[in-house]
This record gives structure tokens, C-alpha cells and sequence, in this order.
């Protein structure tokens, strides 16, 4: 796809602020003011034409409707029952969960240049084979709860707070509230009633739910991040109470995923649910992606982006070139979209080659959303290699705590998040 390049626009823009400033020092404020409201008047204009080009929330080949999605799957996965060691796998799935975030929490975003650079100040090998050493700007605070030196090595004590965390707790109380077949409705209400604020796509839906717009409706109301991360991101809880069930954990995911997403959007919680869910019942790190091909729609884009991936997963040499092979691929792209994160997942699948640090390490170091995409492949790892196969510096700070900004629920045991997604399992 060919992206419109903003970039130009957003520099014009800069420069005629700046231009402005100097005019209003030379006395032209007035005039300045008139210029600003016709180029204010052109862009509401330009933007309410994009808007509407933007608005085809479906098609044929990348419906909305859960029903049109099953008859565009390939289906043909077949639950697994009775999964050997599934309280050993499904500590080391929510334990590599938590890793993966909290590796990547202090370096989202960045450059695989800053990351080098820190590590080496910092004394490190790179990737990272352990937790930063040295982190910027230690006394912010992530999410107003936990600063920033949390998330280090030294200043560890639990799993500090993040949404990629939070929002794999509130899967958990979702379903025992309402059941696995719970509502798009009932996601709703708990975001209304759990959820402090939301980023991106996730703000949009809270913020419609709160004025009253049906959850059906509240994410397509003014939301140009339909297909960013933040459903992908959510798909963990759903993936572990369904674990050895992809398609059920798909379904689970796809009623979650409806309250703030569409299309690619959709899919990757989806494909990520199953991937997580089938992860259980292998050994194979690539398997669970294969599996989870089954429970998307042949027709969409992630679809195309997936296979794409696993054809030359097998031949990358490092996180280098996975990195740039994605970034050549999607050219323009947001860096929070599902579809450049989820093929970066699973290049740090093959160049781990089933091994959990090896795993973990390749996913952050080629950066993009990278506390998302360690945070992801830390539940597909983990839950092949079991908490037997996580290295103990990895958890060891942990102290069986993980935090939260869920209303009144800063903190679980992670003893008994384990056993309640066990519970769920063994209900189905």
C-alpha cells in the first residue's frame, strides 16, 4: 500500500507557527490571525472528505460481522483436551508475558541505535539477555503509577504497571463475570467501570461509551486507530482460558476486540488469541502461527502479511534485518499497527529458535512497539517452554506481584492469576 506522505504538511505547519510568532512581534497579529482561520476553514474542509474516504469500516474481503468472518477462515482446527502440565505452561505463558513487557516498557519505541547505545553505557549485551540497566528519565511516571526506574533491574519489585499487563487482568475478570460468551456490552460496561483511560483506539471506545454510544457503535465514532495494536494487545487472557481451543479463543477475541476495532484490527486480536490458545499443545515455535492462520479470514490483509512472514522468516539472519525487511515492507506505516508488529512477533519466533531469552531479546531489539510485541511473544514462548524454561533472573524480582491501574485493583498475586486462568481452562 502507498501512504499519503504528511510529512511536508506537518513541517508547513510548523514553519507558518513559527512565521506567525515573528509577524505578531513585528506588530501583524491581525493579519496573522486571518491567514490561520482560512487555512483553518481548508483543512476542516480536506479533513471531512478524508474522514469519509476513511469510513468503510468493511468489505467483502474484510467483514465486521462475526459470521461472515467464520465463512472466510480456513478453519479445521480441532480443540485439544486434558493439556499435559497446563498449570506449568500457563505459568510460564502470563511469567513470559510480564517479561516480555517489562523488558520492552523502558525502550518502547525506540531506535535500534538508542537501544545499542544503552546498552552499551549501561554494560549490556544486546539483545538483551536481562533488564535494563540504566533507564531514561527514572522518576516519570508510566501510566501515574510506576516510575520509570521500576522497570530496571535494580529497581525492580514486581511487574510494574502497563497496559499490555492491565489489560490481560481485565480479560481475566471479564470472563468471570460474565462467562466465555460474554457480550460486546458487558466488555463495555467493565471498561466503564475499570478503566481510568485508554490510549488510542481503546480512548476513543471509552470515551463514546461514556457519552452513551451503544458499545456496538462506540469504535467506529471518530477513530482513525482502528487498525492499530491496542486489540492485538488485548488477546492474552482470551488466548490462556482457551488455551489448546484457538478457535474458541479466536471467537473471544473477536467480541473484545469489536468494542474499539475493525478489519486488521480485529484480525490481530484474533490471530494472536489463537496463536496463544494453540501454543499450549506444541513444541514448535512457529506452529501456533500456522494454526492461528486458520482463524482469520483468508481474504484479509494480515492474512497476506502473516504468510508473507513465515515464507522468509526461516532465512533472516538477525534482528537487523528483520527490522528492515518489515520496514521496507510497510513503508509509512504507523509503528503501532498491527500488521508490522505482528510480523516482527514472529521473526523473533524463528530467530529464537524455541529459546526463551533468545525469544524475547530478538522481538525487543528490533524495537517498533516493542514492549507489545515482547509482551505477545512472551505468552507464545512461554507457554511452549513452560515456567521451567524462563531462567530464573527473568522473574526473580518479581515477588509474585503485578501491578495494575484498574479502579481499586493495583495489585494481583501472580500465583493466583496463574490459577485462575487454570480454573477457566479446566471449565470448558
Amino acid at each position: 500500500m502507498i501512504y499519503a506522505n504528511m510529512h511536508k504538511l506537518r513541517a508547513q505547519l510548523s514553519k507558518m507557527e513559527e512565521y506567525g510568532a515573528l509577524a505578531a512581534e513585528y506588530g501583524r497579529s491581525a493579519e496573522v490571525k486571518q491567514e490561520a482561520e482560512k487555512l483553518e476553514a481548508a483543512l476542516k474542509s480536506a479533513l471531512t472528505v478524508i474522514e469519509k474516504l476513511a469510513n468503510e469500516h468493511e468489505t467483502a474481503n474484510e467483514p465486521a460481522d462475526y459470521a461472515a468472518i467464520r465463512k472466510l477462515c480456513p478453519g479445521g482446527n480441532v480443540p485439544v483436551k486434558n493439556i499435559p502440565n497446563l498449570k506449568e505452561k500457563m505459568a510460564g505463558a502470563v511469567l513470559g508475558r510480564f517479561i516480555g513487557c517489562t523488558l520492552g516498557a523502558p525502550v518502547e519505541m525506540w531506535s535500534i541505535a538508542d537501544m545499542e547505545a544503552a546498552a552499551k553505557y549501561g554494560g549490556m549485551e544486546f539483545p538483551p539477555r536481562d533488564y535494563w540497566t540504566v533507564v531514561a528519565r527514572p522518576w516519570d511516571l508510566r501510566y501515574g503509577v510506576d516510575p520509570v526506574s521500576k522497570y530496571s533491574k535494580d529497581g525492580m519489585d514486581g511487574v510494574p504497571v502497563d497496559d499490555d499487563v492491565t489489560y490481560t487482568i481485565l480479560g481475566l475478570l471479564i470472563i468471570e463475570r460474565y462467562g466465555f460468551n460474554f457480550t460486546v456490552e458487558q466488555v463495555g460496561e467493565m471498561w466503564k467501570e475499570l478503566l481510568p483511560y485508554a490510549c488510542t483506539a481503546e480512548d476513543v471506545a471509552l470515551k463514546n461509551l461514556q457519552k452513551g454510544i451503544p458499545a456496538k457503535e462506540a469504535g467506529e465514532s471518530d477513530n482513525p486507530y482502528l487498525q492499530w495494536i491496542g486489540a492485538d494487545i488485548r488477546a492474552d487472557g482470551f488466548g490462556y482460558a482457551a488455551a489448546g481451543n484457538p478457535e474458541e479463543a479466536a471467537r473471544m477475541g473477536y467480541v473484545d476486540a469489536y468494542l474499539s476495532h475493525r478489519r486488521n484490527g480485529i484480525y490481530g486480536e484474533m490471530f494472536f488469541a489463537a496463536a496463544i490458545a494453540a501454543a499450549f499443545t506444541t513444541s514448535d515455535p512457529i506452529e501456533p502461527i500456522r494454526i492461528a492462520l486458520k482463524e482469520i479470514p483468508a481474504t484479509c490483509v494480515l492474512y497476506q502479511d502473516v504468510e508473507w512472514a513465515l515464507e522468509i522468516g526461516s532465512s533472516l539472519k538477525d534482528y537487523r534485518e528483520a527490522r528492515k525487511v518489515v520496514d521496507e515492507r510497510f513503508a509509512g506505516m504507523s509503528p503501532v499497527h498491527t500488521n508490522n508488529n505482528a510480523c516482527l512477533t514472529i521473526f523473533g519466533l524463528f530467530l529464537g529458535k524455541g529459546c526463551f531469552t533468545e525469544t524475547i531479546a530478538n522481538v525487543i531489539a528490533m524495537g517498533l512497539d516493542n514492549d507489545c510485541t515482547g509482551a505477545t511473544v512472551g505468552s507464545i514462548i512461554g507457554a511452549i517452554v513452560g515456567e521451567k524454561g524462563i531462567a530464573l533472573h527473568w522473574t526473580k524480582a518479581f515477588n509474585d506481584k503485578v501491578r495494575t491501574y484498574l479502579n481499586g485493583m493495583p495489585e494481583f498475586s501472580i500465583q493466583d492469576v496463574v490459577e485462575r486462568f487454570v480454573r477457566l481452562v479446566e471449565k470448558q
